[in-house]
């Protein structure tokens, strides 16, 4: 087959006295017939073109699930009376949440059977999921597209009943102390959560309690572990507002802790008599600060944890007796526990060089125990119950890895690069520890480095289907990411964009100096945000790499930036630029991949999206491929597959997701000449 080549039908736009033209805009018609036949002819292409890998992609399916226990129960956690987990079994797509009571060796009750919802459905996605204090009441919101719009359901977990009233594009869901009232926010067209109401179970009509009008701000309902306070919070990217509101008082009014200023940013909890307050109003990457519950305003803050420069402030949990502080220093996260009687502090000890570690499902408030996960890119997900006053882990559980797997087969550790600028950019790796390191190794480097977002360091037995095959798997923590604290996040955004795409570079060059690959030998990878790393390094570095694999990519910056009607845009002018900003405009362009595409050799190439992607709409990685495809001047595959029945992340049933992975590993083994 021949590659579709797309019409060209010019649209031409002035923008600060600039002309730009753009061939491909009218793909953006999703009910125009041309469209849709034109994505279809592209994944007829991709479907030639890599059918003589089906056996391969068969291959490497079965090997993946053969690492996977199929039939898995998720550690059990206590919360009014009852322990809940998840389970899934075999052949089954979607978990199933269940729960006993008082004892785990009582008679299992079903909660809701995702399977069961998903019947008839292409695609099912669970989102919220929250049971009523007294156990009765199930609210649970689910989407069937793909395009993360969910609608909220309610079950009474007695009868079994659903209640007729049902509410759509629901986003955060949290209920007030008993069973009766809850409070859920919905979003706008631009799928921006902007409004509260306030629910009785049973009543046709809800109160609607708040409006966020500011279309950079979206907003977040949620209760404290203590149960006893309600918070709003209304965020940008660069400040926030929180409101409060007492559990057990859901018809009072809600009051404001601190009125929204810009560059500040906050989050409340509560203990005791006072709220306890991560604030960046002293210094980037957080301070924890306390206050009164009966006068929280800004004089009344005090300083409970400084700033520290070399320790980023990324979260905290408080328990009766005990704070736990999550932290990240040297671009590693710690778990920094204080007993409140005392104040005296500890961290959980780890004992890796590159790992990922958070909390993990602390339902209760008054307990000594905490709950963590922790994983490497060697050591399976694991779940403790770490004893705050013994200062001892147990482990409840590792996920099983099924197979030969054997963890002192490989090595992990962190490297760094060293970018011009003299900064120095962490590396994580895996690979088997027999590679012999002469550049011959096949690699694929992964990044993402936008929104202060962290890549994590965390276990993916389906890597092994690579790594076995002699392949080094890297991880770029570059800036724009949140690895090394906020500044990392500021170093790169806005108007320093460019260091996400060139730390990425200096990562690559590393691993061929350092002769853990070569160019030719090199493939990348990168999704969302990190599709536009993937494709402005392409841009950049074509020489540098043999293959780009990127996902459900943003690539059209400056064209979806200028479109205030899509999802995000305007939250995210805080993140990018406003190109109606004459000095955005211009730094914009030096990196727009869809913008900077010319006539000139590129890497093989597959690119994939989602017709129902709500965040990446599907037009921009069609547009760039259509472009692509016209300019370039190699031979090189361009290849591009479309989901016709999913959003961002891909297919949502696990095994069709363990496809699409066989899938893109097929087509990265047989362009390395690993097949």
């Amino acid at each position: 087959m021949q590659p579709p080549k797309a019409k060209i039908i010019p649209q031409t736009t002035v923008l600060h006295g600039d002309t730009r033209e753009d061939h491909y805009a009218w793909l953006r018609e999703k009910s125009d017939p041309e469209v849709i036949a034109y994505l279809e002819a592209e994944n007829a292409y991709t479907g030639e073109a890599l059918a003589h890998t089906a056996d391969l992609q068969s291959t490497l399916y079965k090997e993946m699930l053969a690492r996977i226990k199929e039939t898995d129960l998720s550690v059990p956690y206590r919360k009014d009376g009852y322990f809940y987990y998840a389970r899934t079994e075999q052949g089954k797509q979607y978990g199933i949440y269940c729960r006993k009571q008082g004892s785990l060796d009582n008679e299992e009750q079903i909660v809701l059977d995702v399977n069961e919802l998903a019947k008839g459905e292409s695609y099912m996605a669970l989102g919220v999921y929250t049971v009523s204090d007294d156990g009765r009441w199930l609210a649970y919101s689910t989407d069937n597209t793909g395009f993360r719009e969910y609608t909220l359901s309610f079950k009474n977990l007695e009868s079994g009943e659903l209640l007729p009233q049902r509410r759509e594009k629901t986003g955060s869901v949290v209920w007030a102390n008993g069973h009766l009232t809850l409070f859920y926010t919905v979003e706008d067209a631009a799928k921006r959560q902007y409004r509260l109401y306030r629910h009785r179970l049973g009543v046709a009509i809800d109160d609607l309690l708040y409006e966020e009008s500011d279309e950079r701000f979206r907003i977040h309902v949620e209760r404290s572990r203590s149960r006893a306070y309600l918070f709003l919070t209304s965020a940008s990217h660069t400040a926030t507002e929180v409101r409060y509101l007492e559990a057990d008082q859901p018809e009072r009014e809600w009051r404001l802790v601190a009125a929204r200023e810009p560059e500040h940013e906050y989050e409340v909890d509560h203990h005791g008599g006072d709220f306890y307050i991560r604030s960046n109003q002293t210094g980037r990457n957080f301070a924890l600060l306390s206050a009164p519950v009966d006068d929280p305003r800004r004089e009344n803050w005090r300083e409970v944890v400084p700033h520290r420069p070399a320790v980023m402030l990324s979260g905290m949990d408080f328990f009766l007796h005990h704070r736990v502080l999550m932290e990240r220093e040297d671009g590693l996260p710690q778990l920094t526990i204080t007993a409140l009687e005392t104040s005296a502090t500890h961290r959980i000890a780890f004992p890796e060089p590159a790992y990922s570690a958070a909390p993990e499902n602390n339902r209760e408030f008054d307990t000594t125990v905490f709950r963590y996960a922790y994983q490497s890119l060697v050591t399976p997900p694991s779940v403790f119950d770490y004893d705050m006053d013994r200062r001892k882990p147990t482990l409840l559980k590792q996920t099983e890895v099924l197979g030969d797997f054997q963890p002192a087969r490989y090595v992990s550790e962190r490297i760094y690069a060293n970018a011009s600028d003299g900064t120095r950019v962490p590396i994580s790796l895996l690979y088997r520890k027999d590679l012999v390191r002469d550049g011959s190794a096949s690699a694929l480097l992964y990044g993402y480095g936008s929104y202060g977002a962290i890549v994590p360091v965390a276990f993916n037995s389906n890597r092994f289907s690579l790594v076995d095959r002699g392949m080094v798997y890297a991880l770029a923590h570059i800036r724009g990411g949140g690895e090394m604290g906020k500044a990392w996040h500021d170093q790169g955004r806005m108007l320093n964009k460019n260091n996400s795409f060139r730390d990425f570079i200096t990562a690559a060059e590393h691993l061929s100096t350092q002769r853990f690959t070569s160019p030719e030998r090199l493939s990348i990878m990168g999704g969302s945000a990190g599709g536009l790393l993937v494709g402005a390094a392409a841009n950049l570095r074509p020489d540098l790499f043999r293959v780009v694999l990127s996902h459900v990519p943003f690539v059209d910056v400056i064209n979806s930036m200028l479109d205030e009607s899509l999802p995000l845009t305007v939250g995210e002018f805080e993140e990018w630029g406003n190109p109606k900003i004459l000095e955005h405009y211009e730094y914009m362009k030096t990196y727009c991949p869809y913008t900077n595409l010319t006539a000139k050799d590129y890497p093989v190439m597959l690119v994939k999206t989602s017709l129902n992607d709500s965040q990446v709409m599907y037009w921009e990685p069609a547009k760039y491929v259509a472009k692509l495809r016209a300019l370039k001047t190699d031979p090189n595959l361009l290849l591009f597959k479309i989901n016709m029945s999913a959003g961002h992340g891909g297919a949502s049933g696990r095994y069709d997701y363990l496809h699409e992975v066989a899938f893109d590993y097929a087509f990265l083994l047989w362009q390395l000449g690993l097949y």
